[in-house]
């Protein structure tokens, strides 16, 4: 996905430049997005291809373009010490004025469908309070936001829902000044406040040595979630996932399965590490090792289903017939013809309107056992009994593999 850059005029007569990503279907709820203090540089303009993906029109206004337009900083040791000095220099007052341009510039695009909201990083973060307080945008979303503590007074001028998203290790937000930022906005249910564990200033980006992929992971999910709580837009993701395992297990198509999918999409079946990265691998994957590799039987029954903003997941009873070899869960197994039974959980993330990934878990030992492979009697592990018990948690007594269990049991009474 290409962006273009497009002219944002300011109300005291100046004009600037911002990067505009849009959706594959052309149009979206606004994004304004805050630069770390690195300027517009290809780091941003991937975040904002990235979000243009989740469906949104975004905008990335070069927010130094009083002191200098166009300024493109690397990581480097150097260049932080360039990005500080611009930082010294900058006006948070006149770059609030600015994104207020950028608002107004987006909401009369055709390619906006009409809200606008504002996310930041470091620097933006700081904006995205501020933005908050004193602009109308629909939502707000900071993260890793510097000298936030400093500005509290504020807090009470916001209205909008917003999240703050604050790495543990983060030394201009240390915890001190998180706990100061939970004390401002007791009693706001709008305001989500969300602490990350080992993470530091910059966790959200993939270019630095300080990316956390798990953090990153639910702080994007986080993000998700409350902007398609306010602005849209708004995916069947259950009738999504439904269409693709149609194609999987019933016409068995491996084209239209992946139509269902991003571009480069990734699937990681956990106990045997098959499934595929990319393209190429994965309709490699689908069309040798997966979709036509099926028993004739094989069923999904489902359990339970949880949606949510960007992810589906399902509870499924899996069951087949180990009529020919299944090399993504058995590979190198003969066929045994035995009849196997076992409960799977499918976790899959969306980006957009597209599945971008699937996480697969089940219980390799159980089916294992369930072929002949593994014997019961001599290790803690059962076979087609897990199907049973999760189907029905009362046909069968819990711990029947524990021998100390009935030691404590509660003494009879006398």
């Amino acid at each position: 996905m290409a962006g273009r850059t497009i002219e944002i005029r300011t109300r005291d007569g100046g004009s600037f430049n911002g990067y505009l990503a849009v959706p594959e279907v052309g149009s979206g709820p606004g994004l304004v997005i805050g630069q770390e203090i690195f300027g517009v540089n290809p780091t941003m303009r991937a975040t904002a291809d990235y979000f243009a993906q989740e469906g949104y029109t975004v905008l990335v206004p070069d927010m130094f373009w009083r002191l200098e337009p166009g300024i493109e900083l690397t990581y480097s040791e150097a260049d932080f010490e360039t990005a500080f000095g611009y930082f010294g220099r900058f006006d948070l007052d006149k770059a609030v004025e600015d994104i207020g341009a950028a608002m107004e510039t987006l909401r009369n695009l055709d390619e906006c469908t009409g809200k606008v909201g504002f996310m930041g990083f470091c620097l933006g973060g700081k904006l995205a309070y501020m933005a908050a307080a004193r602009l109308d945008p629909e939502v707000s979303v900071s993260f890793y936001g510097v000298g936030l503590p400093e500005m509290l007074d504020e807090a009470a001028n916001i209205s909008c829902p917003m999240v703050f998203h604050c790495p543990e290790l983060d030394e201009l937000m240390p915890p001190e000044g998180v706990a100061a930022l939970r004390k401002a906005f007791t009693g706001r249910g709008e305001i989500e406040i969300y602490s990350y564990p080992g993470a530091d200033h910059g966790f959200y980006n993939h270019d630095r040595d300080v990316f956390d992929k798990a953090s990153a992971s639910m702080a994007h999910s986080r993000t998700i979630a409350i902007l398609r709580r306010t602005m849209g837009p708004h995916y069947d993701l259950e009738a999504l996932w439904d269409k693709h395992c149609e194609h999987e297990f019933i016409t068995r198509d491996v084209d239209a399965t992946m139509a269902t999918m991003v571009a480069e999409p990734y699937v990681n079946h956990i106990p045997t590490l098959t499934g595929g990265v990319g393209y190429k691998e994965l309709h490699r994957f689908y069309l040798n090792h997966f979709v036509h590799a099926n028993p004739e039987d094989t069923k999904l029954i489902p359990v339970s289903r949880t949606v949510g903003a960007d992810r589906v997941v399902d509870e499924i009873l899996f069951c087949f017939t180990h009529t020919r070899e299944i090399d993504w869960m058995l590979p190198g197994i003969e066929p045994t013809g035995k009849y196997v039974e076992i409960p799977v959980v499918a976790i899959i993330n969306f980006r957009g309107d597209k599945l971008y990934h699937e996480h697969i878990y089940w219980d390799q030992a159980s089916v294992l056992a369930q072929i002949g492979l593994l014997d019961t009697d001599n290790l803690p592990l059962a076979g087609h009994d897990v199907a049973k018990k999760m189907m029905d948690a009362a046909s069968m007594p819990s711990n029947g593999m524990m021998a100390r269990w009935s030691e404590s049991a509660p003494a009879a009474a006398e």
